[in-house]
């Protein structure tokens, strides 16, 4: 095709529905990119939270710190998340959309201080990589895993669709209600339904789905609150609606490993 690609983000959200971080390269793994999803909450029943049920998730921000993860929150004590060895006594199975995993738990600290900030007793988990997840396979090919993202390793989407969408809202929206991996510009609104494989640098991925999209798209990332009206999810169900829900960029598996980099050239090999 003759249309000319580019990446203007790349982000890994290593806690589940927190905020993400947007890096100049990341490592693509048969997970997604490296270390995107590897830690989520859950409650006493070892049930996964997310936004959709706590919106003012969107308000803890995350950096990096060397191998450590850095927490601040509204009314909170900064604090700092070490990576430690693993230590399978504290393992505890636990559940993402229906998929039963294994999670240990990364440190009580961490659970504290989560717990405090959501006032519900709350774990903070690392994937188990010892007990593997796998992606569905109507879509997927033997061997294909998932961290604790919804489904699939990886979300790419397009400046073109967020801006076609954006034409239609009264107040327009970032590409931050939408929670991507990859976000790539150069094409038309919606162009990435029609593709079926990319080559990012010298990475290779299938996209395999359409993503469908809940109300967490309608966590304003910078109040924590829901849209009183519902959107962007109530504009983008008036015309993006689809069997499986409504629908806003494609899930991605990588079939080869290595870096991508912002600068790298994206090309479609259908």
């Amino acid at each position: 095709m003759s249309i000319n690609l580019s990446i203007t983000q790349i982000l890994t959200y290593p806690v589940k529905s927190i905020a993400g971080i947007h890096h100049v390269s990341a490592r693509v793994t048969p997970f997604g990119l490296e270390g995107d999803r590897m830690k989520m909450l859950v409650d006493k029943n070892g049930l996964f939270i997310s936004q959709r049920k706590y919106p003012q998730l969107a308000l803890i921000s995350i950096q990096t710190e060397g191998d450590d993860l850095v927490l601040n929150a509204p009314g909170m004590s900064e604090i700092k998340i070490k990576e430690a060895p693993v230590n399978r006594n504290s393992c505890i199975f636990v559940e993402v959309w229906g998929d039963k995993c294994r999670g240990i738990e990364t440190s009580p600290e961490a659970s504290l201080w989560f717990s405090e900030y959501l006032k519900t007793e709350i774990r903070l988990v690392s994937y188990d990589q010892s007990f593997l997840r796998p992606t569905d396979p109507d879509y997927s090919q033997a061997g294909d895993v998932v961290s604790f993202a919804d489904g699939f390793p990886l979300l790419l989407t397009t400046e073109g669709s967020l801006a076609d969408l954006n034409s239609r809202l009264d107040t327009p929206v970032e590409m931050r209600n939408f929670r991507p991996n990859i976000v790539v510009k150069g094409c038309h609104a919606f162009a990435e339904d029609e593709w079926k494989k990319l080559r990012v640098g010298e990475i290779i991925f299938d996209l395999v789905k359409p993503c469908s999209r809940c109300i967490l798209t309608t966590v304003d990332p910078d109040t924590g609150k829901k849209s009183s009206i519902g959107e962007p999810l109530k504009t983008l169900a008036s015309y993006r609606r689809g069997p499986g829900g409504v629908y806003f960029g494609m899930n991605l598996i990588p079939r080869t490993q290595g870096t991508i980099n912002l600068t790298d050239g994206v090309e479609i090999i259908n």
